[in-house]
C-alpha cells in the first residue's frame, strides 16, 4: 500500500539536501518542493474537473515569476538552470516544471506533456481526491511506494495537509536557531518573505491580496516596487534587514511546526533535527525510513552520507559576539520549544 509524508520545516535547514537523499531511495517519489510550487491554487473548494486540477498545477506562480524577472531567482529553482521551452519573460514556467519535475526527470518538459494528457481528461472529484491520483500515477510512473513532499516555509501550511490528506504522516524538521537564521539572511528568498511580511505589517494586513492602492502609496520607495511586476535586484539584496528579524521568523516557523506535530496521533508524527542528521546519518535516515514505509538499504544510506555536508554546522558562530548573542536572543522562544519537542 503506498504512503504518503510530508517534510515540513522553516527551509534553510538542510531539508533540500534530504529532498536528494530520498529521491536516490529506490522506492521513494521525492516530490520536491511540491506544495510550495503549486500552493493554495492546487486546493479549490468543490469538486474541479481534471481539466481545472491540470491547470492549477500548470499555471505559473506569480511571486516566483517576479523574482525571476527581477533577476533574483532562487537556487532551488531547478529548471532555470537547463532551461527547457519555457521562459518566465514569454511563456512563464508552469508551476510543477520550476523545482518538481526536474528533480524526478532530466526531461521535465516531456515528463510535463506526459502528466498533462493523463490529467486532464480525469473526472470531476475533490482536489484531495485528484492528488491522490496524481500521486499514484507518478508512483506508478516511476515504480515507487511512498510519496513523501518536502518543502521549505512550510509549517503555516501543514493544517490544510492534514485536513486533505487526514492519514498522511508529518515530519517536522528543523535546525538550530542562529545557524538557520543566518541562512535565511543570505537567501533571497527569505529576504523577500521579510520585505513582504514588512509590507503587510505596515498596512496591517493579513494578506498582500488586501492591500489598496492607498496602502500601496503610503509605502516607502524601497518596499512598494517589490509588489510591481518586475523590480530592482538591489530591493532585495541590499536592503538592510536585522538579523534579529530572521531569528524571531525562525522562532515562530518552529513553534507552529512543534504545535501543529504535538496535535497528532504519535504513528503520524516525527521530529528530525539537522544536527542529529549530520551526527548519526544512518540512524536517523534508517527511523525516517522506516517512518515514511520503506526499507534502509545499505547502498542509499552509504550513498546519503555522502550527499550531508557538515560544515555548514556552526556557521553562526562566525559572526561577532555582539551579532551572535544578539541572533541567539531573536532565537530564545523558538529554542525553548525545540527543547522539549526533540525525537517525537
Amino acid at each position: 500500500m503506498r504512503t504518503l509524508s510530508f517534510v515540513i520545516g522553516t527551509g534553510r535547514s538542510g531539508s533540500t539536501a534530504l529532498s536528494r537523499i530520498l529521491n536516490s531511495h529506490p522506492d521513494v517519489l521525492s516530490l520536491n518542493e511540491f506544495m510550495a510550487s503549486v500552493g493554495d491554487a492546487a486546493f479549490p473548494e468543490g469538486k474541479v474537473t481534471g481539466a481545472e486540477f491540470w491547470q492549477a498545477l500548470f499555471r505559473p506562480a506569480p511571486h516566483f515569476e517576479r523574482m525571476i524577472r527581477s533577476g533574483v531567482p532562487l537556487p532551488e529553482f531547478l529548471y532555470t538552470r537547463r532551461p527547457g521551452r519555457y521562459a518566465s519573460e514569454t511563456t512563464g514556467i508552469p508551476a510543477l516544471s520550476l523545482m518538481v519535475l526536474p528533480h524526478l526527470s532530466d526531461d521535465p518538459d516531456g515528463l510535463l506533456d506526459e502528466l498533462g494528457a493523463a490529467v486532464a481528461p480525469w473526472p470531476e472529484r475533490t482536489a484531495a481526491e485528484h492528488h491522490e491520483a496524481l500521486f499514484d500515477l507518478l508512483c506508478a510512473r516511476f515504480g515507487r511506494t511512498a510519496v513523501v513532499e518536502r518543502s521549505g516555509y512550510s509549517t503555516g501550511r501543514a493544517p490544510v495537509l492534514r485536513a486533505a490528506f487526514p492519514q498522511a504522516r508529518f515530519v517536522h524538521m528543523f535546525r538550530e536557531g542562529p545557524d538557520c537564521a543566518l541562512s535565511m539572511s543570505r537567501h533571497t528568498g527569505y529576504r523577500a518573505i521579510s520585505l513582504l511580511r514588512e509590507i503587510k505589517a505596515r498596512a496591517g494586513v493579513e494578506d498582500l491580496a488586501d492591500l489598496t492602492e492607498a496602502h500601496v502609496r503610503a509605502l516607502p520607495e524601497d518596499l512598494a516596487p517589490l509588489l510591481g511586476d518586475r523590480f530592482e535586484a538591489a530591493l532585495v539584496r541590499d536592503r538592510h534587514i536585522p538579523l534579529r528579524t530572521f531569528g524571531s521568523l525562525w522562532s515562530e516557523l518552529v513553534t507552529e511546526g512543534a504545535e501543529f506535530l504535538n496535535r497528532l496521533p504519535a504513528d503520524q508524527r516525527a521530529t528530525l533535527a539537522y544536527e542529529d542528521l549530520l551526527d548519526a546519518p544512518r540512524e536517523e535516515l534508517t527511523r525516517l525510513a522506516a517512518f515514511v514505509g520503506v526499507a534502509p538499504l545499505p547502498q542509499w544510506l552509504d550513498g546519503a552520507c555522502a550527499l550531508l555536508d557538515p560544515s555548514r554546522r556552526g556557521s553562526a558562530r562566525t559572526l561577532t559576539d555582539a551579532e551572535f548573542d544578539e541572533l541567539r536572543e531573536s532565537c530564545a522562544e523558538g529554542t525553548r520549544v525545540l527543547a522539549g519537542h526533540r525525537g517525537r
